[in-house]
């Protein structure tokens, strides 16, 4: 039996399904599209049964991929769970008299129902069976009050032959149905409606959005460096490098395979970031440098998300998302990049057109360093003055922009507006957090590690046939002359498709100015993605738009940085 979990967007879908199906979840793409949708098993009196999260919708007349998604999967199905907000009922319920329009069993979850009291809402449900003609059960899926009920009445849900309706009847029906149900009595604002409130507005929501985003980011990085320092990096250096060091000698200490597979050693020993072998770089790039800083970010987004404030960011910020060809439900891919551009590339997937999932992510390639990149920046500027890191920023964010501005009016196809429901605010349990933090965490390793470890392969390929050296000879006219920089940098440049915070690292021991060492790390941060973001940039954008992609990145760097040679 096949139960599918449909609703409109934030009315506590997500946590639903983590109540009702445990932690024995499966991350998938819907065929032919980049949809993602979750599905897990729940024993009913019934038997055994698929749950499948069907995306967000608030029709099933498709206006997105994902409502697309969401009318191909109802063909499938055996049953449908239809999880409404008791808060939002009218707007909800519309989706709900399209789903009884269909010959499919439905039984309701009228979710959030513990919000209907704070807010003064009554409703009559046994007046509402009568009239919808399906099972009804109040449920609170973040406390997981009437879960228990709902999973009992699943044997119960109905299909009532209902003829199929119009636009203007289905809203007419809508409006009868709570004329007749519902009545709303006056009451106070809590502190936290005012706080939703103020979040959203332009003066008070910027200054939140600041104080928000700040103190996220000191969290994200403290999580990962704390998980870096004290876990991935001892095992990797004490445990992992004393495996690698006897696999090592049973190669012989070098030769093709044992490149490949160790990589090469670094003054006798594995350098798990030089090295750069299958089972040394290739497990530490996924396992040792993004894996800390994945765990705290989703950590930390989930929260952001579940607490309901990401929906009024995506709002507070759509204007200026406009400008770049995207809206504002974009800040959540820019912010994955900040900590690592793979999962903010991955994240792209959240976009519904293929041309803003484009555009976003040249952009996070191009103008979003990531927390390793950052950290080395801050690091090695610092010492010339935080005047030269403000130029760093600066430089990437004006970037951002025209280069949005310009993909907005050359990228064909279609933006589409931001229609968004705003949930209120409300403290999420700690276990749905992390569920959700493990399912997320299991995709990207599932999607990241076999890509990483094809484009190890492929680089060490590059290298034995010495193409890496054509390009730095072929390179070396314009990192002379146009950017100003000697010609030792090249090799960072080139190890800057390996790994950008260790290129900078190199640039560090080349006695640059202060100018130098910005022109050096802004067109780093432009160039070309390191493998991992290059390796995922090909696998969601496809080889044509991801040599548009890296064209556009190439371009931009050298011209920005033969710029500010001019200007600095």
């Amino acid at each position: 039996m096949k139960i599918l979990l449909m609703g409109n967007p934030n009315v506590g879908k997500s946590a639903f399904f983590s109540r009702i199906t445990g932690i024995n979840v499966v991350a998938s793409n819907y065929p032919g599209t980049t949809v993602g949708f979750t599905r897990g098993f729940l024993k009913t009196t019934q038997g055994d049964a698929e749950v499948i999260d069907v995306p967000g919708t608030y029709t099933l007349d498709p206006t997105s991929k994902a409502e697309e998604v969401a009318n191909e999967m109802l063909k499938d199905g055996d049953i449908v769970i239809n999880v409404v907000d008791a808060t939002n009922l009218e707007r909800n319920l519309y989706l709900t008299m399209e789903l009884l329009e269909r010959n499919i069993p439905v039984i309701i979850a009228l979710n959030m129902w513990d919000d209907t009291v704070h807010r003064g809402i009554k409703i009559d449900l046994e007046r509402l069976q009568q009239l919808l003609k399906v099972p009804i059960v109040p449920t609170v899926a973040v406390t997981g009050e009437g879960i228990k009920k709902l999973v009992s009445r699943i044997s119960q849900a109905a299909s009532p032959s209902i003829k199929k309706r119009t636009h203007e009847q289905r809203w007419s029906a809508v409006g009868n149905i709570i004329e007749q149900i519902q009545t709303i009595s006056h009451h106070h604002h809590t502190w936290l409606e005012h706080l939703a409130d103020a979040s959203i507005k332009p003066l008070s929501g910027l200054t939140i959005a600041f104080i928000v985003l700040f103190f996220s980011f000191m969290v994200i990085r403290f999580i990962g460096e704390s998980l870096i320092g004290y876990l991935f990096e001892p095992f990797f250096k004490v445990i992992w490098s004393a495996v690698m060091m006897k696999l090592s000698l049973a190669f012989g200490s070098e030769g093709l395979l044992h490149d490949i597979i160790i990589g090469k050693l670094v003054e006798g020993k594995i350098d798990f970031v030089q090295s750069f072998g299958l089972l040394t770089t290739g497990l530490f790039i996924p396992f040792g440098a993004v894996l800390p800083y994945i765990v705290s970010f989703y950590l930390v987004l989930g929260f952001m998300e579940d607490v309901g404030y990401l929906p009024r960011l995506a709002v507070l910020l759509d204007n200026l998302m406009h400008r770049v060809g995207l809206h504002g439900y974009s800040i959540i891919p820019v912010l994955l990049g900040l900590g690592c551009n793979v999962p903010g590339i991955l994240a792209t997937r959240i976009l519904e057109s293929r041309r803003e999932r484009f555009i976003a992510a040249t952009l996070i390639s191009i103008g979003v360093p990531c927390a390793a990149l950052q950290a080395m920046i801050l690091g090695l500027l610092g010492k010339y003055g935080w005047q030269y890191i403000l130029i760093v920023y600066g430089t990437l964010f004006l970037v951002w922009i025209i280069v949005g501005a310009i993909l907005n009016y050359t990228a064909p196809g279609f933006s589409p507006e931001l229609l968004i429901e705003i949930p209120p605010y409300r403290l999420p349990p700690l276990r749905i957090m992390l569920h959700k933090l493990w399912t997320r965490i299991n995709g990207f390793l599932r999607e990241a590690i076999p890509i990483v470890f094809l484009g190890i392969l492929v680089v060490n390929i590059l290298y034995v046939l010495k193409v890496f050296d054509c390009i730095a000879t072929f390179f070396a006219p314009i990192i002379n002359g146009l950017l100003g920089l000697p010609e030792e940098a090249i090799s960072a440049l080139v190890v800057g498709f390996l790994r950008k915070d260790m290129a900078v690292g190199m640039l560090g021991m080349l006695s640059l100015s202060a100018k130098q060492m910005v022109i050096g790390c802004v067109v780093l941060a432009m160039f070309f993605p390191c493998i991992a973001s290059f390796t995922i940039l090909t696998k969601e954008l496809g080889i044509k738009d991801m040599l548009k992609a890296s064209g556009i990145m190439i371009i931009s760097s050298i011209t920005v940085g033969a710029l500010l040679n001019l200007v600095l």
